[in-house]
């Protein structure tokens, strides 16, 4: 998707701002103040109401629930269900009720609906006519029957209801309900996707939100650093063993801190806004997330899951029910060589006023086949059948695609374990070596440079381990959405 498409989310979701986590990667001091930010954001405890604690499955569910772009699947199923319902109609029969009311002059006309009225006389026919003829000793062969030529206005009131049957259509008709029940369960797999995709973004922002807040931490952690660093150095240039620059260079450092705390203040409040966003919230609202998560390791070797995701991927479904679809659509076309077998029933009356007088049936038994349309059917055959290879190559496309990105979302989860390991020892090794530094520079035997980089080495250290759990927890939520099984309850 979608992005998903599963495409077209509020505020499309994305990884945390990567310019907090690239902050902490340079070799530079990342430390800031809390106090003042915390009086410029908050409010007084008092005049605001708590706000219930929302655990990860209770933000997915509301997710679910309220994120437009689910909406937009959830008509789309409608939509295919209706289909559905209005191809298998076309296998009943149609009953029709009208009523036809004409006044007219035309001759053939007034004389058929004298006619069905049971009201015609001989003389309509101009018999009148033909006796005047014989009484004057004229030819009555050559007399024009005024009455039949020139006749009055007929009114006419005809009620009518009709039966039309399908007996054999070539099996249009089903062809018709197939594609519609394939498009439907294609319909489905594609909510099914959009569902597993914004699960997905969901982790994105809710861990997004605990990632930050571990970013603060360390800003934190780091501003107690940096403003004891200024202490220090004032203290040891007042004994004379540090320049009035190591003071200047102190205070630039934590100034620079405090600028970096902002930022993960701000990143974590754009997760926070991002989490709302995907759960239909007002931004002005407050919002209180549960614990962090992290999902397990989804099981199974590299063969195993790259199965499992071409039998449970929710996007392969959905292109193996339009190659579906497209297969009924060739029947359908096909159907045009076939005869097709219909009957009609029909009632009627007529009468010159609104009644039921003149009662008439009709039974009709309709066959109908075109031997020859001038290549108009193959032609259809040709493309449907086009359109089917033409989904089936998109498929096994898919289906690799699909299958890559198992193994390379697999292979990330477990660079992903190995870097935490790796992060957590270098954290530990960094705070030693900040440790033995700072011990030099307070007995005046290191420089501040030294000390500042010991810092900057730790703070990139503990940076690098929250991004590393960060990743982690993306990458086994992305393994399960390509392998076809990411769930609330899954994570």
């Amino acid at each position: 998707m979608r992005s998903i498409s599963v495409s077209g989310l509020p505020g499309k979701p994305r990884r945390l701002d990567l310019l907090v986590i690239l902050a902490w990667m340079m070799p530079v001091q990342v430390v800031m103040a809390q106090a003042t930010v915390d009086e410029a954001v908050s409010a007084p405890a008092a005049a605001v109401a708590p706000s219930p604690v929302l655990e990860f499955g209770r933000c997915v569910e509301e997710a679910l629930n309220q994120n437009p772009e689910l909406g937009i699947s959830r008509a789309q199923i409608e939509q295919a269900e209706a289909a559905v319902r209005q191809a298998q109609g076309n296998k009943l029969p149609r009953l029709n009720l009208s009523l036809t009311a004409v006044h007219t002059n035309d001759a053939l006309s007034a004389f058929g609906l004298k006619l069905g009225q049971r009201q015609a006389t001989f003389d309509d026919f101009g018999a009148g006519d033909f006796l005047n003829a014989l009484n004057t000793g004229a030819n009555p062969l050559s007399i024009a029957p005024d009455k039949l030529n020139e006749p009055d206005a007929v009114t006419n009131f005809n009620p009518r209801i009709e039966l039309q049957v399908p007996v054999y259509n070539g099996g249009l008709v089903q062809s018709y309900v197939d594609t519609a029940r394939a498009y439907v369960k294609a319909a489905q797999s594609g909510d099914q996707m959009a569902r597993q995709q914004l699960i997905k973004h969901v982790l994105m922002a809710y861990q997004g939100v605990h990632t930050a807040r571990s970013y603060i931490k360390v800003a934190q952690e780091a501003e107690l650093a940096a403003e004891e660093y200024v202490r220090i150095t004032e203290k040891l240039h007042k004994q004379g063993m540090a320049v009035k620059s190591d003071i200047l260079s102190a205070q630039v450092n934590l100034e620079d801190v405090r600028v970096k705390l902002l930022e993960a203040r701000n990143a974590e409040a754009a997760a926070l806004d991002q989490l709302r966003l995907l759960m239909g919230r007002s931004l002005d609202l407050p919002i209180q997330i549960g614990a962090p998560v992290m999902p397990t390791l989804l099981a199974g070797t590299d063969a195993e899951l790259r199965q499992m995701a071409r039998d449970r991927h929710a996007g392969l479904n959905a292109l193996r029910h339009q190659a579906d679809a497209a297969g009924a659509q060739v029947l359908g076309a096909r159907a045009g060589k076939r005869p097709q077998f219909n009957v009609m029933l029909r009632q009627d009356w007529n009468s010159d006023t609104l009644g039921l007088d003149a009662s008439a049936y009709t039974v009709a038994g309709v066959l109908s086949w075109t031997p020859f349309d001038g290549g108009t059917t193959d032609a259809a055959v040709d493309r449907a059948e086009a359109s089917r290879s033409e989904l089936l190559a998109k498929l096994r496309q898919a289906e690799e695609g699909v299958g890559y990105q198992v193994t390379e979302a697999r292979r990330k989860a477990l660079e992903a374990e190995a870097k935490i390991h790796a992060r957590r020892v270098a954290e530990n090794q960094a705070t030693e070596a900040q440790r033995l530094v700072k011990k030099r520079y307070e007995n005046g035997v290191g420089t501040l440079i030294e000390l500042l980089a010991a810092q900057a080495q730790l703070d990139k250290a503990r940076a690098d381990r929250v991004a590393a759990e960060y990743e982690l927890a993306i990458q086994r939520t992305e393994l399960k959405r390509v392998a076809g099984v990411l769930s609330s309850e899954e994570i």
